[in-house]
């Protein structure tokens, strides 16, 4: 069934300026379309993205922004022509809501990459002219192609950081054949992205080195997440000791770092994946035409990956590890996500806290 009505109230929460500071805040969502999936929203997890564009980090921001691109919640109601999904459907939305659907790159549903530039869950102008509005609110409505299946199995509070953080790792690990067992990889930085290459590397049978500047995770990583080695980057008897002993790097840090010292690490034909994003990328180029180095970047994924990604976890009992808070506790996780204060990914109970 579709609403042709006018859509009713939505409430979320709302930055209204550059100080980032989040508010209670209704707005109306647009008309279920024929094409279109209406969610009631029970999670949203909690991206560095959030920091970015609530605060106006790239001077593009059009307030209020109502953030939140991981997004779990239940089929409510559906346009006359959805097939993919019914009412009381577990679902899930990520990082855009629509794209052109006309490109090659939409032609094969990687739609992230659209020419004409995919839609952002928010702060984007959508289908109606209206600014895209995020998961930080109990409701969303999607066009069909860009929701995801959740099986009913896996929790969705779980399943929330699946759409950004999880995809953002699981695309270049796939891209660049990361799923061979017994070979070797390291990841740079613990965080949200982090702990996910960890989980997958393992649930691929890779031999998986934590690479990072806090000894402070090293238990954790060793031990809750599984890593079969721990190092510090900083150590360079510890970093010798590694060199041309990884076939991939995932390098999951936002801050600005060295690179040379991390493709010291990799073998022959080795593969190091930017997933982060620190504010410049600087490295001799002998270690690339000696060792025959690929450094590639990589964004989120398409549709047909994203499904497939969540597909695999829920098969092999792969959960983010996640720390779940009420919204009204949402700018005090924004200020501990800055500080890296987070295990390892906050999700907003939007069912329980947001009424």
């Amino acid at each position: 069934m579709s609403s042709a009505a006018a859509n009713e109230n939505c409430l979320g929460w709302a930055a209204r300026d550059a100080s980032g500071v989040l508010s209670p805040y209704k707005f109306s969502r647009r008309a279920v379309g024929k094409d279109d999936v209406s969610i009631k929203i029970t999670h949203c997890g909690i991206c560095y993205a959030d920091v970015i564009w609530t605060r106006n980090k790239f001077g593009d921001c059009m307030y209020p922004v109502v953030p939140g691109h991981e997004i779990a919640g239940i089929v409510k109601e559906i346009g006359s022509n959805v097939e993919r999904f019914k009412v009381g459907d577990h679902v899930g939305v990520g990082a855009f809501v629509d794209s052109c659907r006309d490109c090659e790159y939409c032609d094969d549903k990687l739609e992230i990459h659209c020419l004409k530039r995919a839609v952002g869950t928010y702060n984007a102008v959508d289908v109606d002219g209206t600014i895209t509005k995020g998961g930080y609110s109990n409701s969303i409505v999607v066009q069909e192609r860009y929701c995801y299946t959740i099986p009913e199995s896996y929790p969705l509070a779980s399943a929330a950081p699946l759409l950004c953080a999880g995809i953002t790792v699981y695309t270049p690990m796939m891209r660049h054949k990361m799923n061979q067992a017994g070979k070797s990889l390291g990841v740079i930085g613990l965080g949200g992205l982090g702990h996910m290459a960890v989980k997958f590397g393992k649930a691929f049978g890779l031999n998986v080195t934590v690479l990072s500047t806090s000894i402070s995770k090293r238990e954790e990583a060793l031990t809750l997440l599984g890593a079969d080695k721990f190092v510090i980057s900083s150590d360079q008897e510890q970093m010798a000791a590694l060199a041309k002993s990884l076939d991939f790097i995932i390098d999951t840090a936002s801050g600005d770092h060295p690179f040379d010292p991390y493709l010291s690490l990799l073998k022959t034909s080795g593969v190091l994946v930017l997933v982060g994003a620190p504010s410049e990328v600087k490295f001799s180029p002998l270690p690339l035409l000696l060792g025959r180095i690929t450094v590639s970047g990589s964004t989120t994924g398409g549709t047909k990956e994203t499904q497939e990604m969540i597909n695999f976890c829920a098969a092999h009992g792969i959960h983010p590890n996640i720390e779940v808070i009420p919204i009204q506790y949402a700018n005090e996780a924004l200020e501990r996500l800055i500080k890296s204060d987070v295990k390892y990914r906050f999700v907003i109970d939007i069912e329980n806290s947001l009424k």
